[in-house]
């Protein structure tokens, strides 16, 4: 397995800021880390959460490489302005949130770059937390091109009628018939965006389309479990998180 770590094995990797066509062929600012040598190794595209295209999702494209996969984070809030990248999330989240429409023209994009690349294999998954876990959903079910979906405690995958707006007018699990990838859910049984009942009701939705998924639910976690440097961080919880995420990778995309 990738991350069966041994003390004599080589390690290297790469990691840069650079440039790609997202939406519309528009230039956006991405982050890619890719581990040393010819490959070939799986991609994975790693999609922001609200809070902005920070720190913890650097740190976050380097685990991946970490673990053997080509990862790139695509800035989904490049068009938005540039700053911190608290300031940069206020601003979008009370504009309303990055529109889907663009988001998933933006994906397509980190995933055509990926599958161009010569050290890229022909599989390619999508993780996201929070808005992003929201987003890997939406990807899994309207582009193709995905081989696995990692969506974890993506909050507004249901959302209510008066929850729908012009930048998110489809909750994604509208689109739960067109899911053709395994999905991958890890969700705190304490969270309020998604609730317990709300991520039942995405189950029961995957299971009426007889879609290969598995969610995993942990008590005594909320919301972003997996951010170390939030109060919402679960240790025990987070390190099982990984653990199942790894395993799923390791099933779909090796």
């Amino acid at each position: 397995m990738a991350h069966a770590y041994q003390t004599d094995q080589y390690e290297g990797m790469i990691a840069e800021t650079i440039t790609m066509k997202g939406h519309n062929g528009e230039t956006i600012n991405a982050y890619v880390a890719r581990p040393l040598g010819a490959g070939p190794f799986p991609g994975m595209v790693v999609i922001h959460h609200a809070p902005g295209w920070d720190e913890w999702y650097r740190e976050c494209t380097r685990k991946f490489a970490h673990h053997g996969f080509v990862a790139i984070s695509p800035n989904l809030y490049f068009r938005d302005g540039h700053g911190t990248p608290e300031d940069v999330g206020a601003k979008v989240r009370a504009a309303g949130g990055a529109p889907d429409a663009r988001v998933l023209g933006d994906l397509d994009g980190a995933n055509a770059l990926l599958r161009s690349l010569p050290y890229v294999s022909r599989k390619i998954g999508v993780f996201g937390t929070c808005s992003g876990g929201r987003q890997a959903v939406l990807a899994g079910s309207r582009l193709k091109g995905f081989d696995a979906v990692i969506d974890c405690w993506g909050g507004r995958v249901v959302m209510s009628k008066e929850e729908l707006t012009p930048n998110q007018p489809v909750a994604p699990i509208e689109y739960t018939k067109d899911l053709s990838a395994p999905l991958l859910g890890l969700f705190g049984n304490d969270d309020k965006a998604p609730t317990p009942e709300q991520v039942n009701q995405h189950e029961a939705e995957l299971k009426k389309h007889s879609k290969n998924y598995e969610f995993h639910r942990y008590d005594g976690a909320g919301h972003g479990f997996f951010y170390y440097d939030r109060g919402a961080y679960r240790q025990e919880q987070a390190v099982d998180g990984w653990k199942k995420l790894f395993a799923f990778t390791d099933r779909t995309l090796r």
